[in-house]
């Protein structure tokens, strides 16, 4: 069986640790600081880290890489199409990768960047800055077009998927999702419960893709009220889901 921790990392990132208890070898997930693994690493001897998977290239996601590989001898998993520091294995579209044991599919996820990548073991999806609790990440790369048939991809997986993101958005993007849709029942109860785990310093991740298409604006485009509350900020059009995609994106970079 194979656990998964949260190893905290800079203000709001989170390091996912998977950890083989058979074997007592463990993997992380865009390791952005080499520091919170190797306190763990100290303090579970006999413990070996033997991979590092890599969503995509920005720093707080791989500053940690080399000095962990160097450490430890692990194998470095990461997009092709970017320049990940230590890569062995470069993975694209529909490739998979077998981790402790584990096979992942990969999917490439443009918008927050142009190679992203997620990984995806079934229930499980390790999605990196594309997809957050009631958010997605920002378009520093990619178009709109992108990260919403990115976004799509990811909600077509089963419902039950755990998501694995690497922030803690969670209550910042509710506030915003709370603006979109007022009248949500299920944003109005994941808010208050979620300001009530920040003010405990409990962590809101993993999600599910049922509570985000219940509750992410952004996997919501095709609902008549988020239409509406876009056309009543920008003019009413028949806008495609891609181009509410666009409005809401926009208007969330500003909120």
């Amino acid at each position: 069986m194979i656990q998964i921790s949260a190893l905290p990392a800079f203000t709001d990132n989170y390091i996912w640790l998977l950890q083989d208890h058979r074997t007592q070898r463990c993997a992380v997930v865009d390791p952005g600081d080499a520091a919170p693994v190797m306190t763990w690493l100290e303090a579970h001897p006999g413990w070996v880290l033997s991979d590092i998977l890599i969503t995509h290239h920005h720093h707080d996601h791989v500053g940690g890489v080399e000095r962990l590989k160097a450490l430890s001898g692990a194998k470095v998993y990461g997009p092709a199409s970017e320049n990940i520091p230590g890569r062995d294995v470069a993975l694209k579209d529909n490739d998979s990768v077998s981790v402790l044991g584990w096979d992942f599919d990969v999917y490439a996820v443009p918008g927050h960047t142009l190679g992203h990548i997620a990984y995806y073991h079934h229930g499980l999806l390790f999605c990196g800055d594309t997809l957050f609790a009631a958010g997605c990440g920002r378009l520093f790369e990619g178009t709109p077009e992108q990260m919403h048939h990115s976004l799509s991809r990811l909600a077509a997986l089963p419902e039950d998927t755990l998501v694995y993101c690497t922030h803690e958005y969670t209550l910042s993007n509710l506030k915003f999702a709370a603006a979109v849709e007022p009248t949500n029942p299920d944003i109005a109860a994941r808010l208050e419960k979620v300001t009530q785990q920040r003010q405990n310093g409990v962590m809101t991740l993993p999600s599910t893709l049922a509570l985000e298409k219940l509750t992410n604006p952004f996997l919501r485009t095709g609902e008549t009220l988020v239409t509406q509350k876009v056309d009543e900020r920008a003019g009413a059009q028949n806008r495609a889901p891609s181009e509410v995609f666009a409005a809401l994106r926009a208007w969330k970079d500003k909120f």
